[in-house]
């Protein structure tokens, strides 16, 4: 599997950045997960979108989903339709706009459940956010590959994410900006979760362009060896 950090940064980009976006190649399948603002033209100057084998959004805020309006009028212009894959929220005023698209088809998906793709498996995973959210956990070639979405702390992600090869994490908060209360993981909470979990190498992501980096990753180095600090444009190999 191969891992390219389209976008990695929310709940706004920077400069010429994009938010939450990820493309896997797992086999022969093109997995996208989440599309946030700036992120389709980046996935673009790889593959083209339509030939994605599925999209997986965690949830329905728009640093993970801005662009899925824009690649509605491209898959309409090319005649092609895409599977999508998502936790079901009411409050969400884009997700009936993709439901009722006829160029996506849209499945409803509940943390425990299995995907099943060419040489691939795709487990839905629990979250905890404001609004409904799910991660993913991506099994193929003896290799796996996690993605928690955003969430703070829970119970579950341990055995969620036991053993990944890879886990791209939640890790927006500094110790001093998290609280029990707040919508993400600090950069050490992440870094617990991949030493408790026996995960390998940690991709912290979902960086806000207001909160410096350096802390967060000194933090969550004090809690596990192997993590990189998730970059645009860069591919990780799985």
């Amino acid at each position: 599997m191969k891992l390219h950090l389209l976008g990695v940064c929310g709940p706004f980009p920077p400069s010429r950045g994009a938010t939450s976006g990820y493309l896997l190649e797992a086999g022969e399948n093109l997995f996208q997960f989440d599309l946030g603002s700036g992120v389709l033209g980046q996935l673009t100057a790889l593959a083209a979108p339509e030939s994605l084998t599925a999209l997986f959004i965690s949830h329905w805020h728009f640093d993970h989903t801005a662009d899925l309006p824009v690649l509605l009028y491209r898959l309409e212009s090319m005649k092609k339709t895409l599977p999508v894959y998502g936790p079901a929220d009411p409050s969400s005023p884009l997700l009936p706009l993709i439901a009722s698209s006829p160029w996506f088809t849209f499945t409803e998906v509940l943390p425990g459940q299995c995907l099943e793709f060419p040489g691939a498996t795709v487990r839905v995973t629990a979250a905890r956010h404001p609004v409904p959210t799910v991660g993913w956990r991506v099994a193929c070639g003896g290799k796996d590959f996690g993605y928690t979405g955003d969430t703070n702390t829970l119970p579950s992600l341990v055995q969620d994410f036991r053993g990944c090869t890879v886990l791209l994490a939640d890790s927006l908060f500094a110790d001093e900006n998290w609280a029990e209360n707040k919508p993400h993981l600090s950069a050490r909470l992440a870094a617990q979760l991949a030493e408790d979990a026996g995960a390998g190498r940690l991709v912290l992501t979902h960086h806000n362009p207001f909160l410096p980096l350096a802390p967060r990753l000194q933090e969550a180095r004090e809690a596990h060896a192997d993590i990189v600090p998730a970059e645009a444009g860069m591919t990780i190999d799985i």
